[in-house]
């Protein structure tokens, strides 16, 4: 096996989807050579674009766009006292790969949280009286404010060309908007997709109830968008195929259409792909990087030296490769020193099938974001203290593309064969969902480290999970049943089927949730709670930055890609504005 020290670079990229794009074009439009190591392959639209047909075998069910668990394996374990046992096959959540990562296979729901999810410690402490919640609970805020955080939101949406209705533009509440969300410097870049059946049906009766139902703000853009980086992207056609599929029209925001193809005409920028980064190179004094090692595809081991190291894979590759790489002290649940592994969170989802004989929703005229939603259960819009738990959801009718596999059917109907085809012909189009996305918490005893017993091929420890539902996210879930009931009750449908998480609920890895895990080197104020200051530098690496939803000290219910091309924007506004200047820590601890 060859060893080779490749030439140095200014920036070396860890990972080339969302983040690692963004932080790419950012540094090499400031003059920087930027080297991109991507450990799948590259992905151009030429694989997956008209002519060629969605294939929902393919990419729904055998995962095409993922990385394969051998690849990205974790081990899972519910509390300390288990052993930790690999993924096999992917359930709850599903890691992309290649060059445009999980932003290739997104639903491109582009949505903010609200700035009480932002500093939502100051919220709990303010709002709950002690003992109201879990003790072993660790939320934390994050470590910036909305007015400092608002200007790359702002940014990050006009790169994806952001459809939607604006609730609350510099503070005056718009009709047909979020009234919950923070003030916009600016209003949504482009108006709303179109409403299907069902989202207007939803939207009618929870209006009706005192909801506030708005548009799903969307990166499947409603009409033909030209971005900051001057990349084009098509108006969305409805096609469906959204959530796991890349988009074979050029119209779902990912960063092959907002960022790679700018960004890779630039003589300053260079990527590799089938490069594994296997950890991070330091200096004797630990205090900063020398690049990374990597293995390239032909098996050599290679050195890249380089300025600045940027990890931006996806979160749970971040955290392994700090780790593995020494940066940061691992988190000990036991005596809480450490921060590299803490505050891991996931979240829950569920709602209702509602099916109905006299109508027809026409599933496969849609888009993944196509839908709306109302924010009204999110921390501070309602009574939680009361409740006795600490969170909220995103409610939401969305329709799904009119695959036949993904198809819901009534209960009863068989799984396959003759039943199923029947079950088809006479409910197929004939059903809409309501469903919920949920906030979670972290906890003392729910986190990342490396696992003792599995190692991958190189030799290196996977990745160990310690996750399971805690009380007061089930308490949220059979709230939310409440709320989806009612909301069912007055659609008034022919029949209908539930899924939401019982009081005695464990985590489930093999049914699917969502991609959206987050936390495990969190971003906060103190060194001895969190990896990272407010800008993504790691407090003890000063040229190390790890942009990524590894960032987020818990789970809010709003889907993270906003949060991720934000807190990455303004990291590298930081580096060249600050960091080019005098290369040291951005903040004191």
């Amino acid at each position: 096996m060859a060893k080779v020290t490749k030439p140095e670079v200014d920036v070396v990229v860890v990972g080339l989807g969302w983040a690692g794009s963004l932080m790419s074009i950012e540094l090499a439009m400031a003059g920087l050579t930027v080297r991109a190591l991507e450990r799948g392959g590259d992905r151009g639209y030429e694989e997956f674009a008209y002519p060629k047909p969605a294939d929902e075998y393919a990419y729904a069910v055998r995962n095409k766009v993922m990385a394969t668990p051998a690849e990205a394996a974790v081990t899972v374990r519910y509390n300390m006292r288990e052993t930790a046992l690999p993924t096999r096959k992917w359930g709850a959540f599903a890691p992309g790969t290649g060059v445009g990562g999980s932003g290739l296979h997104w639903t491109a729901v582009l949505i903010r949280p609200t700035p009480t999810d932002l500093k939502l410690k100051t919220y709990a402490d303010e709002a709950y009286k002690p003992g109201i919640l879990q003790e072993d609970m660790r939320i934390m805020d994050f470590p910036f404010t909305w007015d400092e955080i608002e200007p790359y939101y702002t940014k990050f949406e006009h790169i994806c060309g952001q459809s939607g209705k604006t609730g609350n533009l510099r503070g005056q509440i718009m009709e047909g908007g979020d009234p919950f969300e923070g003030p916009r410097s600016e209003p949504y870049p482009l108006p709303a997709l179109e409403d299907t059946l069902n989202s207007s049906m939803f939207a009618e009766v929870t209006k009706k109830m005192g909801y506030h139902p708005f548009p799903n703000p969307s990166a499947c853009v409603s009409r033909a968008w030209t971005n900051p980086y001057g990349n084009q992207i098509a108006p969305c056609n409805y096609c469906g195929y959204c959530s796991k599929y890349p988009c074979l029209n050029y119209s779902k925001a990912s960063p092959q259409t907002a960022v790679m193809d700018a960004l890779k005409r630039m003589d300053n920028f260079s990527y590799e792909v089938h490069a594994n980064v296997l950890k991070v190179e330091l200096h004797d004094d630990k205090k900063t990087a020398k690049g990374v090692i990597y293995m390239d595809a032909d098996g050599n081991e290679c050195f890249q030296p380089a300025k600045i190291v940027v990890l931006s894979s996806f979160q749970f590759c971040n955290v392994r490769l700090m780790l593995l790489s020494g940066i940061g002290k691992p988190y000990n649940p036991i005596t809480e020193e450490g921060v590299i592994g803490r505050n891991y969170a996931f979240l829950s989802n569920g709602g209702s099938t509602l099916f109905f004989k006299d109508k027809n929703f026409n599933p496969f005229a849609t888009a993944g974001a196509t839908g709306q939603m109302f924010n009204d259960i999110s921390p501070g819009n309602f009574d939680g203290p009361a409740l006795g738990f600490i969170g909220g959801a995103k409610i939401h009718s969305s329709q799904a593309t009119g695959t036949p596999i993904s198809t819901s059917l009534p209960k009863g109907t068989p799984a396959w064969g003759t039943g199923w085809k029947e079950g088809m012909e006479e409910w197929y189009g004939h059903s809409m969902k309501i469903s919920i996305t949920t906030t979670c918490q972290s906890y003392r005893d729910i986190y990342l480290d490396l696992d003792p017993n599995y190692k991958d091929e190189y030799g290196y420890p996977l990745l160990r999970m310690t996750f399971d539902w805690k009380q007061n996210e089930l308490k949220l879930q059979q709230y939310l049943k409440g709320i989806v009931g009612n909301i069912t009750k007055e659609l008034n449908p022919d029949s209908y089927s539930e899924s939401f998480l019982p009081m005695d609920a464990h985590f489930d890895l093999t049914k699917y949730v969502s991609t959206h895990n987050v936390g495990g080197a969190v971003m906060g104020d103190n060194p001895k709670t969190s990896a990272l200051n407010k800008f993504l530098q790691s407090w003890d690496v000063h040229n190390v930055f790890v942009p990524g939803g590894n960032a987020f000290p818990q789970n809010f219910q709003a889907n993270p890609t906003d949060t991720i091309g934000a807190i990455t924007l303004m990291a590298a506004q930081a580096i060249k504005d600050q960091y080019l200047k005098n290369p040291g820590p951005l903040v004191q601890a």
